[in-house]
């Protein structure tokens, strides 16, 4: 499960690298924010 959450955490954050770089600053935050606190390392939402 842990492999999971770090696969999910790292695809939200580089999505969020992504919107930034393109410009689009809102959703880039709020996707490195959520993949932060959905990473094993943050305030898990799942537990």
């Amino acid at each position: 499960m842990a492999l999971v959450l770090w696969l999910i955490a790292a695809v939200l954050v580089i999505s969020g690298i992504v919107s930034l770089v393109r410009g689009q600053m809102l959703w880039g935050i709020v996707l490195i924010v959520v993949g932060l606190l959905v990473g094993p390392g943050g305030v898990s939402i799942f537990g």
